[in-house]
Protein backbone atom coordinates (compact mmCIF):
# COMPACT_ATOMS: atom_id res chain seq x y z
CA UNK A 1 0.00 0.00 0.00
CA UNK A 2 1.36 3.68 -1.07
CA UNK A 3 0.44 6.17 1.23
CA UNK A 4 -1.40 9.11 -0.03
CA UNK A 5 -0.43 13.07 0.34
CA UNK A 6 -3.12 15.19 2.12
CA UNK A 7 -4.69 12.45 4.36
CA UNK A 8 -2.59 11.85 7.83
CA UNK A 9 -0.79 8.65 7.96
CA UNK A 10 -1.46 7.47 10.64
CA UNK A 11 -5.29 7.26 9.81
CA UNK A 12 -4.42 5.25 6.33
CA UNK A 13 -2.56 2.63 8.46
CA UNK A 14 -5.57 2.71 10.86
CA UNK A 15 -7.84 2.18 7.70
CA UNK A 16 -5.37 -0.65 5.76
CA UNK A 17 -5.43 -2.21 8.88
CA UNK A 18 -9.39 -2.66 9.56
CA UNK A 19 -9.80 -3.58 5.59
CA UNK A 20 -7.13 -6.64 6.53
CA UNK A 21 -9.33 -7.75 9.45
CA UNK A 22 -13.04 -6.95 8.12
CA UNK A 23 -11.20 -9.31 5.26
CA UNK A 24 -10.43 -11.84 7.44
CA UNK A 25 -6.72 -11.51 6.54
CA UNK A 26 -6.14 -11.03 10.35
CA UNK A 27 -8.45 -13.44 12.43
CA UNK A 28 -9.77 -13.26 16.08
CA UNK A 29 -7.16 -13.52 18.79
CA UNK A 30 -4.38 -13.90 15.85
CA UNK A 31 -1.06 -11.59 16.42
CA UNK A 32 -0.85 -8.35 14.24
CA UNK A 33 2.84 -7.79 12.84
CA UNK A 34 5.13 -5.70 15.13
CA UNK A 35 5.68 -2.31 15.14
CA UNK A 36 8.93 -2.65 13.35
CA UNK A 37 7.49 -4.65 10.79
CA UNK A 38 4.36 -2.41 10.06
CA UNK A 39 7.15 0.48 10.50
CA UNK A 40 9.04 -0.44 7.62
CA UNK A 41 6.42 -1.92 5.63
CA UNK A 42 4.73 1.64 5.44
CA UNK A 43 7.77 3.64 5.75
CA UNK A 44 6.88 5.46 8.69
CA UNK A 45 8.31 5.73 12.25
CA UNK A 46 7.00 3.83 14.92
CA UNK A 47 5.66 6.74 17.17
CA UNK A 48 3.21 6.72 13.64
CA UNK A 49 2.20 3.04 13.72
CA UNK A 50 1.76 3.47 17.86
CA UNK A 51 -0.96 5.96 17.03
CA UNK A 52 -2.58 3.63 14.50
CA UNK A 53 -3.10 0.64 16.73
CA UNK A 54 -4.06 3.22 19.55
CA UNK A 55 -6.92 3.95 17.68
CA UNK A 56 -7.92 0.44 17.08
CA UNK A 57 -7.56 -0.01 20.53
CA UNK A 58 -9.52 2.80 21.49
CA UNK A 59 -12.31 1.17 19.28
CA UNK A 60 -11.60 -2.72 21.13
CA UNK A 61 -10.79 -3.84 17.34
CA UNK A 62 -7.42 -5.42 18.61
CA UNK A 63 -6.39 -5.49 22.49
CA UNK A 64 -2.63 -5.73 23.31
CA UNK A 65 -0.52 -7.21 25.81
CA UNK A 66 3.27 -5.63 27.11
CA UNK A 67 5.54 -7.72 25.58
CA UNK A 68 3.01 -10.25 23.35
CA UNK A 69 1.93 -8.17 20.74
CA UNK A 70 -1.39 -6.99 19.63
CA UNK A 71 -3.84 -9.60 18.63
CA UNK A 72 -7.23 -8.84 16.97
CA UNK A 73 -10.40 -8.57 18.64
CA UNK A 74 -13.23 -11.17 18.66
CA UNK A 75 -16.40 -9.80 19.44
CA UNK A 76 -17.97 -12.95 20.12
CA UNK A 77 -16.16 -13.09 23.16
CA UNK A 78 -17.78 -9.89 24.87
CA UNK A 79 -20.21 -11.61 26.36
CA UNK A 80 -18.11 -14.63 27.78
CA UNK A 81 -14.97 -12.88 28.98
CA UNK A 82 -13.22 -15.09 31.32
CA UNK A 83 -13.58 -13.16 34.84
CA UNK A 84 -9.76 -12.05 36.80
CA UNK A 85 -9.59 -13.27 39.92
CA UNK A 86 -7.31 -13.34 42.62
CA UNK A 87 -5.87 -16.00 44.62
CA UNK A 88 -8.57 -15.45 47.76
CA UNK A 89 -11.70 -15.04 45.17
CA UNK A 90 -10.28 -18.50 43.56
CA UNK A 91 -9.77 -20.34 47.21
CA UNK A 92 -13.15 -18.90 48.54
CA UNK A 93 -14.81 -20.75 45.12
CA UNK A 94 -13.38 -23.86 46.35
CA UNK A 95 -14.17 -23.78 49.69
CA UNK A 96 -10.92 -23.30 51.08
CA UNK A 97 -9.63 -20.44 53.32
CA UNK A 98 -6.67 -18.48 52.08
CA UNK A 99 -3.92 -17.08 53.90
CA UNK A 100 -0.74 -15.96 52.97
CA UNK A 101 2.81 -15.26 54.50
CA UNK A 102 5.00 -12.75 53.38
CA UNK A 103 8.38 -13.70 52.98
CA UNK A 104 10.12 -10.72 51.38
CA UNK A 105 9.12 -7.24 51.07
CA UNK A 106 11.74 -5.05 49.52
CA UNK A 107 12.83 -2.18 47.20
CA UNK A 108 15.15 -3.28 44.31
CA UNK A 109 16.55 -1.66 41.08
CA UNK A 110 15.05 -3.62 38.10
CA UNK A 111 17.44 -5.30 36.36
CA UNK A 112 16.61 -4.43 32.47
CA UNK A 113 14.22 -6.91 31.44
CA UNK A 114 12.17 -6.62 34.92
CA UNK A 115 11.93 -2.88 34.02
CA UNK A 116 10.64 -3.67 30.17
CA UNK A 117 7.85 -5.67 31.72
CA UNK A 118 6.61 -3.06 33.82
CA UNK A 119 7.33 -0.26 30.97
CA UNK A 120 9.17 2.29 33.76
CA UNK A 121 12.24 3.34 33.33
CA UNK A 122 15.19 1.31 34.93
CA UNK A 123 16.41 4.06 37.30
CA UNK A 124 12.21 3.89 39.06
CA UNK A 125 12.93 1.56 41.83
CA UNK A 126 10.50 -1.65 42.16
CA UNK A 127 8.84 -3.00 45.35
CA UNK A 128 9.37 -7.11 45.63
CA UNK A 129 7.20 -9.63 47.25
CA UNK A 130 7.89 -12.71 48.10
CA UNK A 131 4.59 -14.68 49.36
CA UNK A 132 3.83 -18.42 50.43
CA UNK A 133 0.01 -18.70 49.29
CA UNK A 134 -1.90 -21.27 51.44
CA UNK A 135 -5.30 -23.03 51.41
CA UNK A 136 -6.71 -24.53 54.85
CA UNK A 137 -3.17 -23.87 56.15
CA UNK A 138 -1.35 -26.31 53.43
CA UNK A 139 0.74 -24.53 50.71
CA UNK A 140 -0.99 -24.13 47.48
CA UNK A 141 1.69 -21.57 45.92
CA UNK A 142 4.23 -19.20 46.04
CA UNK A 143 4.25 -16.11 44.49
CA UNK A 144 7.24 -13.24 43.50
CA UNK A 145 5.64 -9.90 42.57
CA UNK A 146 7.06 -6.84 41.42
CA UNK A 147 5.27 -2.98 41.39
CA UNK A 148 6.71 0.02 40.72
CA UNK A 149 7.26 1.98 43.69
CA UNK A 150 4.25 4.46 42.78
CA UNK A 151 1.81 1.29 43.54
CA UNK A 152 4.37 -0.93 45.81
CA UNK A 153 4.17 2.10 48.20
CA UNK A 154 0.62 1.81 48.50
CA UNK A 155 1.20 -1.95 50.28
CA UNK A 156 2.31 -2.62 53.47
CA UNK A 157 3.88 -6.31 54.91
CA UNK A 158 1.11 -6.37 57.69
CA UNK A 159 -2.02 -5.61 55.19
CA UNK A 160 -0.38 -8.43 52.82
CA UNK A 161 -0.68 -11.07 55.19
CA UNK A 162 -4.63 -10.76 54.99
CA UNK A 163 -5.18 -9.23 51.59
CA UNK A 164 -4.34 -9.50 48.26
CA UNK A 165 -2.88 -6.87 46.40
CA UNK A 166 -5.56 -6.69 43.70
CA UNK A 167 -8.18 -6.00 46.91
CA UNK A 168 -5.42 -3.13 48.43
CA UNK A 169 -5.48 -1.44 45.30
CA UNK A 170 -8.81 -2.01 44.34
CA UNK A 171 -11.02 -1.89 47.11
CA UNK A 172 -8.35 1.24 49.18
CA UNK A 173 -7.24 3.05 46.55
CA UNK A 174 -9.81 3.05 43.77
CA UNK A 175 -6.96 1.85 41.20
CA UNK A 176 -9.13 -0.23 38.79
CA UNK A 177 -7.73 -3.51 37.31
CA UNK A 178 -8.49 -3.94 33.59
CA UNK A 179 -6.70 -7.09 32.50
CA UNK A 180 -3.93 -9.63 32.98
CA UNK A 181 -1.95 -10.93 30.28
CA UNK A 182 -0.96 -15.07 31.01
CA UNK A 183 1.51 -17.35 30.25
CA UNK A 184 1.79 -20.70 31.40
CA UNK A 185 4.28 -23.21 31.33
CA UNK A 186 5.86 -25.70 33.67
CA UNK A 187 8.59 -25.95 35.59
CA UNK A 188 10.41 -27.85 38.36
CA UNK A 189 10.95 -26.91 42.24
CA UNK A 190 14.40 -25.58 42.90
CA UNK A 191 15.42 -25.96 46.46
CA UNK A 192 14.16 -22.82 48.07
CA UNK A 193 10.96 -23.60 46.34
CA UNK A 194 11.09 -27.24 47.51
CA UNK A 195 11.51 -25.84 50.73
CA UNK A 196 8.81 -23.32 50.72
CA UNK A 197 5.95 -25.57 49.21
CA UNK A 198 7.35 -28.27 51.91
CA UNK A 199 7.46 -30.90 48.12
CA UNK A 200 10.89 -32.81 47.25
CA UNK A 201 13.49 -30.92 44.83
CA UNK A 202 12.89 -31.01 41.10
CA UNK A 203 8.65 -31.91 41.65
CA UNK A 204 6.86 -30.49 38.91
CA UNK A 205 5.14 -27.33 39.27
CA UNK A 206 2.45 -25.17 37.32
CA UNK A 207 4.54 -21.63 36.69
CA UNK A 208 1.41 -18.76 35.53
CA UNK A 209 3.55 -15.35 34.50
CA UNK A 210 1.12 -12.74 34.40
CA UNK A 211 1.13 -8.94 34.15
CA UNK A 212 -1.75 -6.86 35.08
CA UNK A 213 -3.05 -3.71 33.98
CA UNK A 214 -4.61 -0.77 34.57
CA UNK A 215 -6.60 2.22 32.95
CA UNK A 216 -4.28 3.12 29.92
CA UNK A 217 -2.32 -0.09 29.21
CA UNK A 218 -0.32 0.87 32.48
CA UNK A 219 1.21 -2.34 33.87
CA UNK A 220 0.52 -2.40 37.67
CA UNK A 221 2.43 -5.48 38.62
CA UNK A 222 4.47 -8.37 37.20
CA UNK A 223 4.08 -11.92 39.16
CA UNK A 224 5.36 -15.11 38.69
CA UNK A 225 3.04 -17.97 40.59
CA UNK A 226 4.26 -21.25 41.05
CA UNK A 227 1.66 -23.98 41.78
CA UNK A 228 1.91 -26.88 43.36
CA UNK A 229 1.12 -29.18 40.27
CA UNK A 230 -0.96 -31.91 43.34
CA UNK A 231 -2.95 -29.30 44.45
CA UNK A 232 -4.19 -27.30 41.11
CA UNK A 233 -5.19 -28.30 37.51
CA UNK A 234 -7.04 -25.69 35.19
CA UNK A 235 -10.52 -26.56 33.13
CA UNK A 236 -11.10 -24.45 30.19
CA UNK A 237 -15.03 -24.33 28.80
CA UNK A 238 -15.04 -23.74 24.80
CA UNK A 239 -18.26 -22.89 23.31
CA UNK A 240 -19.16 -24.41 19.69
CA UNK A 241 -20.93 -20.47 19.41
CA UNK A 242 -23.66 -19.90 17.18
CA UNK A 243 -24.56 -21.57 13.84
CA UNK A 244 -22.94 -19.12 11.72
CA UNK A 245 -20.08 -18.75 12.73
CA UNK A 246 -17.26 -20.83 10.49
CA UNK A 247 -16.31 -24.34 12.18
CA UNK A 248 -12.73 -22.96 11.51
CA UNK A 249 -12.64 -20.12 13.63
CA UNK A 250 -10.94 -20.42 17.02
CA UNK A 251 -13.39 -21.64 19.29
CA UNK A 252 -14.24 -18.17 22.19
CA UNK A 253 -13.42 -19.31 25.52
CA UNK A 254 -16.28 -18.91 28.02
CA UNK A 255 -14.34 -20.49 31.35
CA UNK A 256 -10.98 -20.97 32.37
CA UNK A 257 -10.36 -21.23 35.73
CA UNK A 258 -8.19 -23.17 38.65
CA UNK A 259 -9.37 -26.30 40.43
CA UNK A 260 -7.94 -27.13 43.61
CA UNK A 261 -7.50 -30.38 45.09
CA UNK A 262 -6.17 -32.30 48.15
CA UNK A 263 -3.47 -33.79 47.42
CA UNK A 264 -4.34 -36.50 50.29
Amino acid sequence: MTLKEGIPRHAQITQWLIDQIEKGEYQPDEKLPSENELAKKFDVSRVTIRRALQSLENDELIYRCQGLGSFVSDDRKKHNLVKLTDFNEDMKKAGLEASSIVKLFEVINPPKWLAERLNIEENIKVLRVDRLRLGDGEPIAYDISWLPIFYGQLLSEEALKEKTIYSILEDDYDIEITKGCYRMSATVADEELSKELDIPVKTPLFLIDRITYTIGEKPIYYQKRYYRNDQVKYEMTLERGENDISKSEPLPLKEFVPVFHSSD
